[in-house]
């Protein structure tokens, strides 16, 4: 299935429901987002709002997938650095593809698409993210071009006696 990628999309209700679902879903398959599952689209929404706030005060921005019938397969979202001496990279976080696209290469694609998007903004060298290990995330954003730069060991606690590593990745844009 292609995906058509829009960076800063018109935000309306369907664009908000395909993301509170997109999320929902993959929380759900266990997608490391913020999420342990089970989450329902009420654990969802409140973070999402959050999300969308900080768009529409231009901290962060979106970059979403969506197939032939308009549905969201993918997001991620860019957030500015406030700090004056780190305003030259951006972070990508809450990067989800729905669990029925994954395998096919979606991820890849939303990811050369954040990094396209992340080139169009004036004086952005790299992209920052964050991973949770314990998924093999950190090999998978090695393959689309992010190297690891740091590893804070059991910084994640999913549950009582299960921490996971918190990796940050960098991708310079250079």
């Amino acid at each position: 299935m292609t995906l058509t990628f829009t960076f800063d999309p018109a935000v309306d209700p369907a664009l908000r429901d395909g993301l509170v679902d997109l999320w929902t879903d993959a929380s759900n398959a266990g997608g490391a987002i913020g999420f342990v599952p089970p989450v329902t689209r009420e654990d969802i929404r409140p973070e999402l709002v959050k999300h969308l706030a900080a768009m529409a005060e231009g901290r962060t921005r979106l970059v979403v997938g969506r197939d032939g019938d308009g549905r969201v397969g993918a997001a991620a979202f860019l957030a500015f650095n406030t700090h004056r001496l780190q305003r030259h990279w951006v972070w990508a976080y809450t990067v989800m593809v729905h669990p029925g696209l994954q395998g096919r290469g979606v991820g890849r694609e939303l990811m050369a698409a954040v990094a396209d998007a992340a080139r169009t903004l004036d004086g952005i060298d790299a992209i920052r993210l964050g991973c949770r290990g314990g998924h093999g995330l950190e090999r998978f954003y090695a393959s689309c071009g992010y190297k690891e730069v740091g590893r804070v060991p059991a910084a994640i606690r999913v549950a009582p006696g299960d921490d996971r590593d918190d990796i940050t990745m960098l991708l310079p844009l250079l």
